[in-house]
This record gives structure tokens, sequence and C-alpha cells, in this order.
């Protein structure tokens, strides 16, 4: 008997070839005028599997995809689990510096690529990358091979999963970069399945689920395609996104979901087309990935109704660490708006001190969870490695708090903290307060280097639409702040900006926020 097959759970490939194998002409995929149905994905994916193992690609093997949203990439995200490479991502936005990195961390031998948009980035990558052996492509190429006519020569046949196990490594996914250079984040295939479960046994997906990719399907697809698949539901991809072209797809096609980072919902809440039924077919919202301002999302509750879904996890121990329901929403109870909902149950999660003791109950501490769900490492950085599992947990670096319902509050990133005066001012507390003045559409609040106090709470405000932001709104936040949090918290100065930069995956850059202020910080900051 070996207990490490009798008792092994199916993991991602085994759910995969179980997903695609439900269904034959039901439509999988929808993307610009082009449908495919299961089989075809099915098919396609045969095809692509028998492609990657022609140039010697398999169990270990180590592949990066850039790409636009298009048909194959959904194909060769289930056709790269089902030879057993691992995979990294990359990021449509990042520039070929970042992707350089990338590919040398990660030792990435397979580059597959978008010839339409990113063959310039694969020539340049290939010229700084000497490990960069296989080129592929989804379709002609003067850069590497056509990695579809490749697979078109082969005829398609029954889907097999890899022989891996629990802990074999099926992505190697970098983190943001915020706090410092991006980490690999090594996740073993028992991370995807218990997040796949997790997804299964508490999301609330529609019963009848037409699905909205608005993001890179490179990095959304992956968590949301056994719950697609296994509901019997169907992506429609946009290619972009774009504030009128969502409405028209959630209208045209009667959307049931879609998952969206907050600043995407901020966009459609103030589009005049928020309220003109476009959203009517709507039954949930998956959203996540940062911090979500209190007062937008009341606005979207009265808007669009209880069909907001909140999740809260990160590359380390992805999506599933807490959820708020749809339910819990609530506009009868604002202050809980603020919470990321409940822990999960099927995840350890605990609030620790800096020597990992539990707080106090109510006190804030870091969030620290222990499980299946949790990474197996960062990519040789075994310091790194050591400081996240100190204590035998996996460090988060947020601060929350729980309240006496068990709901989570996340008051800031422990590396976020602004220190004035000897006073710990947490910005996520801030933010949350100027985002409910009428004038406010986006806010990030930092330290800014101060003679006085060592460092200066500073605002950066995006106005609403029509808005201009001028001394006396400033003075007005300030006023605002300093009533509801006391003059310690209160911005000693506000910027006003059109717009906040955004990280590769959609959060809001504080890092880039903070360098125009402390890399110049001799110069004046008020």
């Amino acid at each position: 008997m070996n207990p490490e097959i009798l008792y092994q759970q199916p993991l991602m490939p085994q759910l995969l070839v179980e997903g695609l194998n439900r269904f034959n002409d039901e439509p999988c995929l929808y993307l610009g005028d082009k449908v495919a149905s299961y089989r075809d994905v099915r098919e396609q994916t045969s095809q692509l599997v028998q492609a990657l193992q022609s140039k010697g690609l398999g169990i270990g093997s180590r592949v990066a995809v850039i790409s636009a949203n298009r048909p194959e990439v959904l194909s060769n995200i289930a056709a790269m689990q089902l030879t057993g490479c691992i995979g990294t991502p990359l990021h449509p936005l990042g520039s070929v510096d970042d992707h350089a990195y990338v590919l040398e961390a990660a030792e990435i031998d397979t580059l597959v690529f978008d010839p339409s948009v990113f063959s310039e980035v694969a020539k340049a990558l290939q010229a700084k990358v000497p490990k960069l052996k296989n080129l592929l492509a989804f379709g002609p190429t003067e850069v590497g091979e056509d990695y579809l006519a490749m697979a078109a020569s082969f005829d398609p046949q029954p889907l097999q999963a890899p022989d891996i196990g629990p802990e074999d490594i099926a992505s190697v996914m970098f983190t943001g970069g915020t706090t410092g250079k991006p980490k690999g984040v090594m996740s073993p295939h028992r991370v995807s399945a218990t997040m796949t479960q997790i997804q299964m046994a508490e999301w609330e997906f529609p019963e009848e689920l037409r699905m909205l990719i608005a993001t890179p399907l490179s990095h959304a697809a992956a968590a949301f395609f056994i719950p697609v698949l296994q509901n019997g539901g169907a992506f429609y991809v946009m290619q972009g996104f774009g504030i009128d072209d969502f409405f028209d797809m959630v209208r045209d096609h009667k959307i049931t979901c879609t998952m969206l980072v907050p600043v995407m919902l901020y966009f459609l809440l103030d589009s005049p087309r928020a309220t003109d039924g476009s959203m009517d077919s709507m039954e949930t919202i998956f959203y996540g990935a940062s911090p979500i301002s209190p007062a937008r999302l009341q606005e979207g509750l009265e808007k669009w109704g209880q069909i907001f879904y909140q999740f809260f996890g990160q590359s380390e121990c992805p999506m599933v660490i807490a959820n708020m329901r749809r339910a819990d929403h609530d506009l009868s109870k604002p202050q809980r708006l603020a919470s990321c909902g409940r822990p999960t149950p099927w995840v350890h999660v605990a609030l620790l001190d800096a020597d990992c003791n539990p707080v106090p109950p109510g006190e804030p501490g870091e969030i620290c969870v222990r499980g299946p769900l949790v990474m197996q490492g960062y990519k040789d950085m075994p310091e790194q490695t050591a400081e996240a599992f100190a204590g035998d947990w996996m460090h988060t670096g947020d601060v929350g708090r729980l309240d006496e319902d068990g709901f989570l509050y996340i008051v800031d990133r422990t590396k976020d903290m602004i220190v004035t005066g000897g006073f710990n001012v947490f910005p996520r507390e801030v933010e949350d307060v100027l985002a409910t003045h009428e004038s406010v559409a986006q806010v990030a609040v930092v330290g800014v280097p101060d003679e006085q106090w060592g460092e200066a709470v500073k605002a950066v405000v995006v106005p609403r639409p029509g808005v201009e932001g001028s001394d006396e709104l400033a003075a007005e936040l300030q006023a605002l702040v300093k009533d509801r949090k006391g003059s310690v918290q209160a911005p000693k100065s506000v910027d006003f900006v059109t717009g906040i930069p955004l990280t590769p995956v959609g959060k809001p850059d504080k890092k880039a926020v903070k360098a125009q202020y402390w890399e110049g910080s001799e110069r004046s900051v008020g």
C-alpha cells in the first residue's frame, strides 16, 4: 500500500480533464466573433499538449506566456497543466526589463507569445535571456516557431493527466514588486486544488454561468477555469477593458458573473451607463486584489443591488483566505462594507503580534495562515522564505482585526504604515474617510519626508468627473479626516492628480506614488 498514491486528492490536471470531458457542443468560450465549444477547447488542448511534447517539454519544464486575450490562451493553460509544465504568466503591460528579470529568475526556457502584439518583445527577450531556447507563437511569426501550425499537425487524442504529485510545482508567479524586487512564488499543485475546492464550496456562482473576463485571460482564467467548467458555464472574454464595451457585453450576452479589481469598478460606477439597465442580468461580481473603498462599494450596492462577492488572498496564499458573501454586503450595516468577510474555515487563520503570539480579541495583528493553500516558498530566496514562514505560520504582511461577529478587517499593509511624530497612521483608514467625500473618485495616502515629523501624511486624490482640484477642496478633505480621525491622521497636504499608477495586476502602486516624493526629498512636498 502506498499512502501517497492511495490518499492523493485530485489535482488541477485531473480536474481539467474531467471538466473538459463533461460537455461537447455546449459553448465554452466567446471571444470577438469566435465561439469555441467544449469539444473545440478539448481537442485544441490535446493538439497543443502534443506540440509541447514534440519540443521535448514535459514535467518540470519552465514556460512563460505573454499574450493578448485570444482563444488559444485558454487551451494553452490547460495544455501546460496536462504536460506538467511549470507556468509563469507575464503581464501584457510589463516592460522588457521586467520580463527579462522574471525569465531569468524563474529559469524559463520556453516563451509562448502572441505574435500579433508581442513579436518585438519576444525578439528583445531572446537577445536578453540566453537560456531562452523555444519561442512558440500563437500563429505565423518571424520570431521563433508557429505553435498553432505545429499543433494542427497532430490528431486530437483523449486527454490524460501527467504523473505529478501535490508537492510538484505548478507555477511560479511573481509578486507585484510594490515593496522591492518581485519574488517568485512557488505554488505546488495542492495550492490550486485547495483553492478550487474552497471556491466550489463557498463562492456564489450563478446557476446559469456566463462569466465575463475583463482582465488578462492568462491571469484570471486559471483561477476560474475549473468552477466555470464544473458548472457547464462559458467564458466571455474582452480583448481589452473598455467601459462602454463592458456594458455592451453584459447587456448583449446577458452576462451573469464577472471578476473586477476595485479601480475597474470605480470607472464603471462613474459612467452614465451604470444605471441604464445594462447590468440587469448580473448576479455576481467577484472583486478583490486590492482594498475597496467602502463608500464606492456602498454606491455600487445602491446602483446594482447585493451582487458583490469579495475575496481576499495573495500570491503566496491565493484568493480564498477570507470571503464576503453577497448577503453580507448589507447597507443597513455600513461599517461592515470595510470588511473582507469571514476567514474561510478550510484554512487556519490567526492574528499574531511580532512574537507570533495571538493578539487580544478586537486588537489588530498580522494576518497569518497555515494549511494546504500556502505556497512552498520563494524561488531561490531562502532568507525571504524563512521570514515569511517565521513561527511556522505564513505571514501575509497585512494587519487585520476581527469584530465580534467574526468579520475580518484589513487595517493596512505592515510596510505601508506611516510613522509621523512617533504616532502610527494606517493609510487605509485615512483613505476610507477621504473616499466618503462626494468629490473623490480615487485616493492613495502615503508618507512623505518631513523635517519636523520624520514622515508627513499626504493624500493623492483623483477627483470625480467634472470636479476640479482646489485649495478649498484640499482644506475640506483635511478637515474631514481631522473631524473623523483626529489631527494626527489628517493629511498635511493634498495633491490632485488625473490618475493613480497601478501595478501590472491592477493594484494602486504605492511604491510609485511614494517615489516621486522620496527621490527628491530635498524639495518641498507640502
